[in-house]
């Protein structure tokens, strides 16, 4: 099908892909069809299919983006030396991160059951590098002393889960603004490993 008069694809395409996550986050993929998608971004229903092969391919695409993203991001992150400090930095850069992408965050979490066997498998290894960065933080802490845990790979996906959940009732205007909510979060996680906050 012809692509729609105006529609160019350097701005059609990461429409699509902004249309498809939002429809995700609010509806749930399995619920949304390619037409909403066409009928979100001002296209006819054929015509996404010069931006993405199918439904599949743009919830992976949207997955794998975020991963990548949010591994780019740790990277470029100071970290200081200490697991102490290394803590402190992965639990406030993990809030500051997520709270800026609460829709990604939602539909990479909430619908990896949707990824067909090989892409879930794609996004899963990028999880895993993810975790396995905080995973380190805290065996380098457990073998210094410094942090008390009975089972590292327990302590990660806690910790994980505990950050991500902010996402889930966090809101902008509230009784707490973002500085204080990183704040408390940081708290936690040390205090959950048990290493000083001070």
């Amino acid at each position: 099908m012809a692509r729609k008069t105006g529609s160019r694809s350097e701005t059609t395409g990461p429409r699509v892909r902004e249309a498809a996550l939002r429809l995700f986050a609010r509806h749930g993929y399995a619920a949304v069809s390619m037409r909403q998608i066409a009928a979100e971004v001002g296209v006819q229903a054929g015509a996404l299919y010069l931006y993405t092969p199918d439904k599949q391919s743009l919830l992976y695409e949207l997955m794998h983006a975020h991963m990548e993203e949010l591994l780019s991001a740790w990277a470029g992150v100071p970290k200081g030396t200490d697991p102490r400090a290394r803590l402190d930095a992965f639990a406030r850069f993990h809030i500051r991160f997520h709270l800026d992408r609460p829709e990604a965050v939602f539909i990479a979490y909430m619908e990896l059951r949707n990824l067909e066997p090989g892409n879930f498998a794609a996004i899963e290894a990028l999880r895993h590098r993810y975790e396995d960065e905080l995973e380190a933080i805290l065996r380098a802490g457990q073998e210094d002393g410094s942090f008390a845990v009975p089972d590292t790979r327990l302590a990660t996906m806690a910790l994980i889960a505990m950050l991500t959940g902010v996402t889930n009732w966090y809101r902008e205007g509230g009784r707490l603004g973002r500085a204080e909510v990183e704040q408390i979060y940081r708290d936690m996680a040390l205090k959950a490993v048990g290493a000083n906050t001070a």
